[in-house]
């Protein structure tokens, strides 16, 4: 009846050199990973375990509705686009933290989005059918973040969804 959902938390604080971001010499922390088969619905299960993750944060209202908006729709993309709805290949998903940031890492198996044949959604194009009814998330989720880093190496996608946490955390 519901998915697959594991979880490896971690629970200490040590360092974990491993994560640190290309473009600042921030330390990461794992607060959480667990993966998720990728089927119709478990991004509202990706969404709702990684709010519950970072509850202990204290998050204003209004990031975690940020957070849990770009959580829910990359992992639609990941398992819509990059693992094609096959239950069998899962999403990744790792939470991490440092002092003044929170990063939600959404990894499929896909090979990345296409930036080359995207256009902006264009509201009054969409309803005039001359764009595509699809194709708001990847505008959404850009829009939802302060910081987004997408890689893809070795059949894996990975999208870093980065978000400034305001003031700093334990």
């Amino acid at each position: 009846m519901g998915a697959n959902l594991m979880i490896n938390e971690t629970t200490n604080n040590d360092v974990d050199m491993s994560h640190k971001s290309d473009l600042t010499d921030t330390v990461w922390h794992t607060l959480a990973e667990f993966s998720l088969p990728s089927v119709p619905g478990n991004e509202k299960t990706a969404m709702a375990e990684v709010a519950n993750l970072i509850q202990p944060l204290n998050l204003p209202e209004t990031l975690l509705e940020r957070v849990k908006t770009a959580v829910a729709e990359s992992t639609m993309n990941a398992m819509e686009h990059g693992n094609h709805f096959q239950a069998d290949l899962p999403v990744q998903i790792s939470v991490y933290y440092s002092a003044e940031k929170l990063r939600v890492r959404i990894t499929d198996q896909g090979p990345g989005p296409d930036f080359g044949t995207s256009e902006l959604p264009d509201l009054e194009a969409k309803l005039e059918g001359l764009q595509s009814p699809r194709g708001w998330g990847f505008f959404l989720i850009q829009h939802m973040v302060d910081e987004l880093q997408v890689s893809s190496a070795e059949g894996l996608n990975q999208l870093d969804l980065i978000f400034n946490l305001g003031e700093k955390h334990p």
